[in-house]
C-alpha cells in the first residue's frame, strides 16, 4: 500500500515548477518536476521553492478538500450537506462523529500539512547553505518565511492529531519509515521557536498587489499568540497579540483596522484588506477546467457552499454543502451581522432551490457563490473562484487577546476595550468581558469561518456542546491517525482510537 506520509517525505527530492502571474504571488504551474538536488542554483530558483511551500496552504481537492468545509460540519454550526448521507463521506462521517481510522478527513490534512512541512524544510535547508547570488537580506526573509510556514503546518498538525512525527529537515530515504511520534509539548516547543526566530526578519508590510499572502510580522505575531492561548499560557498570549492589535479601533503599528463594513470584509473587491492578518489566496488566472483536477487555483469552497439547484437573482447554483444549523441561525437573530452570515434562501423573491442533504434552508452567506464572482476569464467556473479565505483577522486577534487578559487576570478594562471595539463595529452595545460574553462574541462575529470546532475543544466546551451530534469527551477532540500512515512506519494509532 503507498504510505502518503512517506511520499510527502520523499517529495523533498523533488519540486514542481512554478509560476508568478502579476497579481497572485502563489499561482502554479503544476507541469513537471525537477529534481532537487539539480535545483537552488540561483535566487529565482530559491523563490521558486519558497513559492512551493506556501502553495499547500490553497489545496482543495480530494475527498475532504482543504478548507473550512470540513471543520465547519464538524462544529455546531454547520451540517455536512451536499447530495446525500456519502457525499463527501469524510465530511459526513466527522459530522455525525463516526470517523475511525479508515475512514475520515484525516489522511488529507495528513498529507497536505506534511507536504508543506516537507517543503519549508527544503527551502531552509538550500537558503541556509547559501544558493548561489541570493542576497542575504532576502535569504533571511525567504528562511524567516519557511519557519512561519512549518509552524503554521505544525500548528494545524498538532491541534487535529495531538501526536505526531517532529521533523525538522528534509529525510534520506533510510530515514523515512523510522520516524517515531513526539509529545506536543516538543512539537509547541518547536512552533514557538520557529515562530520566536521568524518574526524578527519577516516584513512589516508587504504591497498587496505582488506579495499579497506572504507572511508578515503581524501574522506571525498573531499565530505565536493564538499559538500561547491554544497552549493555556495566557499571558504570553496577551503579550504577542497586544502588538498585532494596538489600540482598541485604532490602525495598529502594522496597519490592521477593523473595517467599517462588516459584510466587505469577504468581498473579493477587498482581497487582502485592513482586518486582513493572513490570507490565503486564490486566483481564476489558471482558467482551469475538469482536466486539471486536482491541480486548480480557484476557491471551489465557494462552489461547494451554494444551494443546489438554485434559480433566482444575486447568486449561482452550488453543491449544497454546510447549510446551517438552526441553533447557529436563531444565535444569530436580532445581531446586525446575521445578514451577512446567513444566507435565508426561503427568503429571496422568486428564488428555488433544491434542498441538501440535512437541508434548513440556510447557508454560508460569507463565501456564498455571487454571480458577481463568476469567472470571465475562461475555464470552469466552479474551479476558477477568486475568493480569498482570511485564515486570521484582527476581530479574531481582538477577541483572543481579550479571552488571554481575562484569563490571566490581565488588564480587564482592555479587555472590555477589545470586546466592545468588535461589537461597536456592527452598532452593537458594550457588554461586561466576561468568559461566556467572549465565547458568544466569537461564534457570531467568526461563524462559518472554521474557528469553532477548535474554540469549542480548547475550552473544553465540546463534549456538552457536540454531544447531540455524537461526540464523545476523550476521544473527538481530536482525529485517528491515518491508516495509510500505519503501514511499515513506527507510528502507532492515537489510543482513543484503538
Amino acid at each position: 500500500m503507498k504510505n502518503k506520509f512517506i511520499y510527502a517525505a520523499i517529495f523533498s527530492m523533488a519540486l514542481p515548477l512554478l509560476s508568478s502571474c502579476s497579481d497572485d504571488f502563489l499561482d502554479v504551474d503544476p507541469e513537471g518536476t525537477i529534481l532537487e538536488s539539480e535545483y537552488y542554483k540561483n535566487p529565482e530558483e530559491a523563490y521558486a521553492g519558497l513559492v512551493a511551500a506556501y502553495d499547500p496552504l490553497g489545496w482543495q481537492a480530494g475527498d475532504t478538500y482543504h478548507n473550512i468545509g470540513a471543520i465547519n460540519a464538524a462544529s455546531d454550526d454547520a451540517h455536512a450537506g451536499g447530495g446525500g448521507p456519502s457525499d463527501m463521506h469524510t465530511w459526513q462521517v466527522w459530522n455525525r462523529f463516526t470517523l475511525d481510522p479508515a475512514n475520515g478527513p484525516q489522511e488529507e490534512y495528513w498529507d497536505r500539512n506534511f507536504r508543506g512541512i516537507a517543503r519549508a524544510n527544503v527551502i531552509l535547508s538550500k537558503v541556509e547553505a547559501g544558493v548561489p547570488g541570493l542576497a542575504q537580506t532576502v535569504a533571511d526573509r525567504y528562511i524567516a518565511e519557511a519557519k512561519f510556514l512549518r509552524a503554521y503546518y505544525y500548528f494545524e498538525l498538532v491541534r487535529l492529531f495531538k501526536n505526531v512525527p517532529l521533523i525538522t529537515a528534509p529525510l534520506a530515504t533510510e530515514e523515512i519509515f523510522n520516524q517515531v511520534q513526539v509529545t506536543p509539548d516538543l512539537v509547541y516547543a518547536q512552533i514557538e521557536k520557529d515562530l520566536a526566530e521568524a518574526i524578527p526578519d519577516l516584513p512589516v508590510t508587504v504591497p498587496v498587489a505582488t506579495e499579497g499572502g506572504r507572511a508578515t510580522q503581524g501574522a506571525g505575531k498573531a499565530l505565536l499568540g493564538k499559538v500561547y492561548l491554544f497552549q493555556q499560557k495566557w499571558d504570553e498570549a496577551a503579550e504577542q497579540l497586544a502588538d498585532v492589535n494596538g489600540t482598541p479601533g485604532e490602525t495598529s503599528m502594522y496597519g490592521y483596522r477593523l473595517m467599517d463594513n462588516y459584510g466587505a470584509i469577504f468581498d473579493p473587491a477587498n482581497k487582502f484588506n485592513s482586518e486582513s492578518i493572513f490570507e490565503i489566496a486564490h486566483t481564476n488566472l489558471a482558467r482551469s477546467g475538469w482536466e486539471a483536477w486536482p491541480n486548480f487555483e480557484g476557491n471551489v469552497m465557494v462552489q461547494m457552499f451554494g444551494p443546489r439547484g438554485y434559480s433566482g437573482p444575486t447568486y449561482v447554483a452550488g453543491w449544497g454543502f454546510n447549510p446551517l444549523t438552526e441553533d447557529l441561525v436563531n444565535a444569530l437573530e436580532g445581531d446586525p451581522r446575521y445578514e451577512h452570515t446567513v444566507l435565508d434562501i426561503k427568503s429571496i423573491e422568486g428564488a428555488t432551490y433544491e434542498p441538501s442533504y440535512d437541508d434548513t434552508g440556510f447557508f454560508v452567506k460569507k463565501y456564498a457563490p455571487r454571480a458577481a464572482w463568476v469567472t470571465t476569464a475562461g475555464g470552469e467556473p466552479a474551479l476558477n473562484f477568486a475568493v480569498n479565505y482570511i485564515e486570521i483577522r484582527l476581530a479574531d486577534t481582538y477577541l483572543m487577546e481579550a479571552e488571554a487578559l481575562v484569563q490571566g487576570g490581565g488588564d480587564i478594562t482592555r479587555a472590555a476595550d477589545l470586546l466592545n471595539a468588535v461589537r461597536g463595529r456592527v452598532g452593537l452595545p458594550e457588554v461586561a468581558p466576561t468568559l461566556d460574553n467572549i465565547y458568544k462574541e466569537r461564534r457570531l462575529e467568526l461563524a462559518t469561518e472554521g474557528h469553532r470546532f477548535f474554540d469549542l475543544v480548547r475550552t473544553g466546551r465540546a463534549a456538552s456542546i457536540l454531544a447531540p451530534m455524537g461526540f464523545v469527551g476523550g476521544k473527538h477532540e481530536i482525529l485517528p491517525i491515518p491508516q495509510e500512515e500505519l503501514s511499515n512506519t513506527k507510528l502507532v494509532q492515537n489510543p482513543e482510537y484503538l
